[in-house]
């Protein structure tokens, strides 16, 4: 049976020690009024981890509903423009917040990204570089990464995008930088001081990212695009590079499977990406 005639306007597979954190969610308050709604990918929209990923039909079905009730819809990841691209032509979206929130993407068209400080970026790989750490560096908008020999994709096995080797990479030579990427095992990274002055994560347990880390600031850019209300964001997520759009004044949804600081700023946790979170709250936030 399909989901919607499955499913249609009831509320499914919510546990009932699923609590609102404030009351104000309880209450379908909103009514008709548009509301600027911004989903992160991976483990938000996108189930499957980076090996088997797939879109739920239950989010499909959320995301047409939502267009329907007049919403607009954004996605706010950490992925670069050409990683998040795919999604966002599969699903409809004409306007995105990338790279951490350094990128903008308006009406399909990208407005810009931001690079990292070059001084900063140079100063990491200078570090791996002494300790013999294998790293890599995004140089442009690309489905690629470039490294200086194989030994990143060696060390890593990723599959998560593919990695090029560039002999005598070096970060000096390049005008803009957007991501590092350093091969290691947790907690090597917290041995390396110049990652003390640029924003990082891990996502993988083969290497960390250096990548930009303000969803909230590439959405407020898109707010004043439009001229909206910052009042009538709402955000959902479920990892660490999602707390700095977890902000005062937004309305915060984490799903079941979100980090456990997620779910303590959010307004309502609903249940995982794939238990049909996306769908779960919408409903429950009488979104439609």
């Amino acid at each position: 049976m399909h989901f919607i005639e499955q499913h249609s306007a009831k509320l499914f597979g919510i546990d009932d020690e699923l609590n609102y954190k404030n009351s104000l969610s309880l209450q379908k308050i909103w009514n008709m009024k548009r509301k600027y709604i911004f989903f992160d990918i991976d483990g938000t929209l996108v189930a499957g981890g980076y090996n088997k990923t797939y879109v739920p039909e239950s989010a499909k079905v959320a995301l047409k509903k939502l267009r329907e009730a007049g919403h607009f819809l954004a996605i706010a990841t950490g992925r670069s423009q050409a990683m998040a691209l795919g999604y966002m032509r599969e699903l409809g979206f004409e306007n995105m917040v990338s790279d951490g929130g350094y990128g903008v993407t308006i009406n399909g068209e990208l407005v810009d990204i931001t690079p990292l400080n070059k001084q900063d970026v140079i100063r990491v790989i200078d570090e791996c570089k002494e300790k013999n750490i294998p790293w890599a560096l995004q140089v442009d908008n690309s489905v690629v990464r470039s490294a200086p020999d194989n030994r990143f994709q060696d060390f890593t096995n990723d599959v998560y995008m593919q990695t090029e080797v560039v002999e005598g990479l070096d970060p000096a030579n390049y005008d803009k930088i957007y991501k590092a990427y350093i091969a290691c095992y947790e907690p090597t990274e917290y041995t390396l001081e110049s990652l003390k002055s640029v924003p990082w994560g891990r996502f993988l347990k083969e290497y960390i990212f250096v990548e930009p880390s303000d969803k909230a600031f590439g959405i407020r850019r898109i707010m004043d695009h439009f001229g909206a209300e910052t009042s009538d964001v709402v955000v959902f997520g479920d990892a660490a590079n999602d707390l700095s759009m977890f902000v005062d004044g937004w309305t915060k949804v984490a799903m079941g499977n979100a980090i456990d600081e997620l779910k303590q700023r959010a307004d309502y946790v609903t249940t995982d990406v794939d238990k049909d979170g996306i769908y779960n709250a919408c409903v429950a936030l009488g979104l439609f």
